[in-house]
């Protein structure tokens, strides 16, 4: 439909009660207003499968003022009710109590998903409480005679599991939950936390289907259920431990996080390769993207721990610039205490500014690591003390007798709260500035996910619902308000992050959150990269890029690579290049290698730049083989169709049963010839066709376990 149509459609539809149309490339919805309430049609595949949604969306049908639930009767306004070629918005209103809410759905891309909210707006005089409202409920029309698989992906918290990625039939009478936060800290025998993203498609169709994602990092759930003809879901704000309520001053508006919905067809892989281009373009920041230098090759300080001092860190710099290396990043150990964010006079004698001097001096960035939520002991000015009677009404609980903190763990400060908030966004803004820092990191538990201060914007905790406990040596709230403390924290740390951006444009900001925790669409949209798993060897880097590259960009996800037993030069490449398909940060003290090591390396790098990070950038994604085992072997393939180029990432296992393997590519064109050449020699180069490598593959032979080969192919004219 052209865009003129769009427009005829959007104007006639009030006189007409037609529906409301919005479409991608990929995706078309179709959208209408009953007097009572809103509705999603359809949604389809453009060209393609079309999936009928059935009955209206729920909208919250009462409040509380005043301790007193009163109904909501919720009226369409048609008259400031409308749509264009890039929004659809319906309007209703409640006369008594007065409220009014948006229903929107909007495109941002001319490819990909389509975008969608609701918000609330409180027009009474006095203070309102409301219950849940989700983002989106679904429910799809589809036989009982057809077969539909789900996809989903876990985080790499603490460290990626066995399986990681998950594809499942969804049976007759299956109920499935997938929940998200921003600190996803797995407990045995639970199911781990998700990136907030699910996909279906019909297991005996084309491999088209349909995805849903969920924009925010607080506490989110996505469910969905069958039965008989019946697809249903929701998606939106974890309503548990409940029951949820938040408050809404007069003038106030609540919003849902915001969700997107699109079509596909290829399978997950397909998927991916709208969805990862989408978030490029709309969620990154074109600041950071304009950058061609983006992703950078990070030289990092935590291979040392808390013991990293400016001597050690000096070394470290002169021989990251000299292997080619872009940036050095100071990780924890450089501050006075926790909650003290100053440097440590004893290990930094002349400061930190004085270390980021000499990185820049030596041609590298610099960035540095904080946790700027946390609160210790320090009496120094600025610090956050937990017994400053101030900081205390901060925390999200008091600390029990004998309370101390870790080495780089405190307690938690509640920046929903306005005066914390202010406290935090003053303290990043100073640390920037001050250590003239090219790069951000936060770590830890930095948004708080339950707090049982009654003094709080939130809703109070419900003491029968309350538990406290301590794990990963952080102190821990949960209960009745755990969804509306991360509510609110969470969209307290997007305004800290995007102060940030202003002031400091060029700024990179890394998420890292104990590593993999905090992987998820509102923090692509809020930050530069993730560092993705918090285990560094090589297997456990390649399992959590093989999940999360299946709905995130490359370039934004960062593995740490680790000193690993390497005792052949081809080892040493294998553990490298297994930290090299995304945002690359060395955490070891490279000073220590040999010379044939440091060769090695800055040919490594280099090709990185040159003909690696083009690719991560921009390119298509493929997983070409199983999640990687250490076993047996394991590959990625990256293609970009516009310069007709592409590389395999081939990595051999630990196995001495199979010194070779056929790699399948994919995505290529038709009836068109490719060079195939091998970087290491390991066999010779070729030419041969598409229709062959899509059947028979590449087929890569390396004679050492725990070795690595990366092949390069492009279209021959």
């Amino acid at each position: 439909m052209t865009q003129s149509a769009l427009v005829l459609l959007a104007t006639s539809f009030f006189a007409q009660a037609q529906q409301l149309l919005l479409q991608t490339a990929d995706t078309s919805i179709s959208l209408q207003a009953t007097p009572e309430a809103p509705r999603l049609i359809r949604l389809a595949l453009i060209g393609g499968a079309v999936w009928e949604n059935r009955g209206l969306d729920e909208l919250i049908h009462h409040v509380e003022i005043g301790g007193v639930v009163q109904p909501v009767h919720w009226q369409f306004q048609s008259n400031i009710s409308g749509g264009d070629p890039n929004i659809v918005r319906f309007v209703y209103d409640s006369q008594s109590p007065r409220l009014r809410l948006y229903w929107e759905w909007r495109r941002r891309a001319r490819h990909g998903p389509i975008e969608h909210t609701i918000r609330i707006e409180n027009l009474n005089p006095g203070e309102i409480w409301l219950p849940l409202q989700d983002s989106v409920r679904f429910d799809f029309h589809l036989s009982r005679e057809r077969q539909v698989q789900q996809f989903w992906v876990e985080k790499g918290a603490s460290a990626p599991s066995t399986e990681g990625t998950h594809a499942v039939l969804l049976q007759e009478g299956g109920n499935w939950t997938g929940t998200s936060s921003t600190y996803a800290h797995p407990a045995q025998g639970l199911p781990r936390e998700i990136i907030p993203y699910l996909l279906v498609e019909p297991a005996d169709y084309d491999r088209s289907g349909w995805y849903l994602g969920i924009e925010f990092s607080g506490r989110t759930r996505i469910t969905l259920r069958r039965q008989g003809e019946s697809i249903a879901g929701v998606a939106g704000l974890n309503p548990n431990p409940g029951p949820y309520r938040t408050r809404l001053a007069p003038g106030e508006s609540f919003e849902t996080p915001a969700i997107f919905l699109g079509a596909f067809k290829g399978g997950p892989d397909g998927a991916g390769n709208v969805l990862r281009p989408w978030i490029r373009e709309v969620l990154n920041n074109p600041q950071t993207l304009r950058n061609t230098a983006y992703p950078l090759l990070v030289s990092n300080s935590w291979g040392t721990g808390m013991a990293i001092d400016e001597e050690q860190g000096r070394r470290m710099i002169r021989d990251a610039s000299a292997l080619g290396m872009e940036m050095f990043h100071l990780d924890a150990g450089w501050f006075r205490g926790v909650g003290d964010w100053v440097s440590d006079p004893q290990k930094f004698p002349h400061g930190v500014q004085s270390l980021a001097n000499y990185a820049h001096q030596s041609g590298l960035r610099f960035g540095l690591w904080t946790d700027w939520t946390q609160a210790g002991f320090s009496n120094q000015p600025g610090a956050l003390n937990v017994h400053d009677p101030k900081v205390r009404d901060w925390l999200i609980t008091n600390p029990p007798d004998g309370w101390k903190p870790h080495e780089f763990k405190g307690i938690t400060i509640d920046i929903g709260v306005p005066a914390a908030r202010q406290w935090a966004q003053a303290a990043v803004t100073k640390l920037v500035g001050d250590f003239h820092l090219d790069m951000l990191e936060h770590d830890g538990y930095l948004v708080a996910q339950g707090c049982d201060r009654p003094t709080h914007p939130h809703a109070p905790l419900e003491e029968s619902t309350a538990r406290r406990y301590t794990d990963e040596d952080y102190l821990w709230v949960e209960g009745s308000n755990s969804t509306d403390v991360s509510d609110r924290a969470t969209r307290a740390y997007y305004e800290i992050q995007a102060a940030l951006r202003r002031r400091y444009p060029e700024l990179l900001l890394e998420i890292c959150n104990d590593g993999g925790r905090m992987v998820d669409f509102g923090t692509a949209a809020n930050g530069d990269y993730f560092s993705i798993t918090d285990a560094y060897d090589p297997v456990s880097n390649r399992r959590a890029f093989f999940d999360a590259s299946y709905v995130l960009p490359a370039a934004m996800l960062e593995t740490y690579v680790e000193k690993w037993p390497a005792p052949t030069i081809q080892n040493f490449r294998y553990v490298l290049r297994s930290g090299m398909m995304g945002w690359f940060s060395l955490m070891q003290d490279s000073s220590e290698w040999t010379a044939q090591q440091h060769a090695a390396a800055r040919d490594e790098f280099a090709l990185y730049k040159s003909r690696l990070r083009p690719l991560i950038r921009d390119a298509d994604l493929y997983h070409i083989s199983n999640r990687p085992d250490g076993v047996h072997w394991d590959g990625m393939e990256f293609f970009d169709p516009k310069i007709r180029r592409g590389a395999i990432f081939a990595f051999r296992g630990s196995s001495l049963q199979s010194d070779s393997h056929a790699f399948p590519l994919r995505g290529l064109r038709k009836n068109t010839n490719y060079r195939i050449t091998f970087q290491d020699g390991s066999s010779r180069d070729y030419t041969t066709s598409a229709d062959r490598l899509t059947k028979s593959g590449v087929t890569v032979r390396l004679s050492v376990p725990n070795s690595s080969e990366l092949v390069f192919f492009g279209e021959v004219k």
